[in-house]
């Protein structure tokens, strides 16, 4: 008799184990559907931070810069970059303190340029480093300007610890009726050699081949 509970319990298990793999599974097609059936045009927009910066030091390119050039190569997408001078040589306390009171204070900074037929695109990634849990402000001065109701959205960020934060979820608050997909994150320090990372990714999108 224990024997057969033992085996009962046990396919219990494993029927639990497959469900919910088959679920996380499922949400991956869902999301690669969602991206293939859009088709058309693809745009990366996105925010990077060069100068100092926590655990890389002081660079010369952005480590979000890094990987939205993995982006463009891979998928042949074409690329915004939300540029400021407001953050030009500062040091990383100060920067961190700004982006706080920003915050705090829900200010929009100006930003540089303007996407030339935004309407074009179809799908659209959306990329920035982890600010105090989530994109920069100077991001959602982007998000207040461009209508991307009905695309598809993807978020990715760079961190050191953060993951995606808040950026999902402030992207679909953001734009409540486009497709938002659930992201992809990178530590900063891991970019420069993390393009196979990016490449699996893709792939899991039906982007990169």
């Amino acid at each position: 008799m224990k024997t057969m509970k033992y085996m009962l319990a046990a396919a219990l298990c494993l029927l639990v184990s497959t469900a919910c793999s088959g679920n996380k599974q499922n949400e991956q097609d869902n999301e690669a559907k969602a991206v293939e059936t859009k088709g058309g045009k693809a745009l990366i927009v996105f925010f990077s931070h060069a100068g100092d910066n926590y655990s890389v030091g002081n660079i010369k390119e952005g480590n979000t810069k890094i990987l939205a050039d993995y982006i463009s190569e891979m998928t042949g997408a074409d690329q915004f970059e939300i540029k400021t001078s407001k953050y030009d040589g500062m040091a990383y306390k100060p920067l961190c303190d700004l982006a706080k009171e920003e915050q705090e204070k829900g200010e929009l900074p100006e930003y540089e340029g303007a996407v030339e037929n935004i309407d074009d695109y179809d799908t659209i990634f959306i990329g920035g480093p982890v600010w105090w849990g989530t994109y920069p402000q100077v991001m959602f001065t982007f998000f207040a300007n461009n209508d991307l109701n009905g695309k598809t959205l993807i978020p990715f960020t760079t961190h050191e610890g953060s993951g995606l934060g808040l950026c999902v979820e402030d992207v679909k608050k953001a734009y409540p009726e486009a497709t938002v997909t659930e992201g992809f994150s990178m530590y900063g320090h891991d970019v420069r050699s993390g393009k196979s990372k990016v490449k699996k990714w893709l792939k899991g999108l039906g982007f990169a081949k």
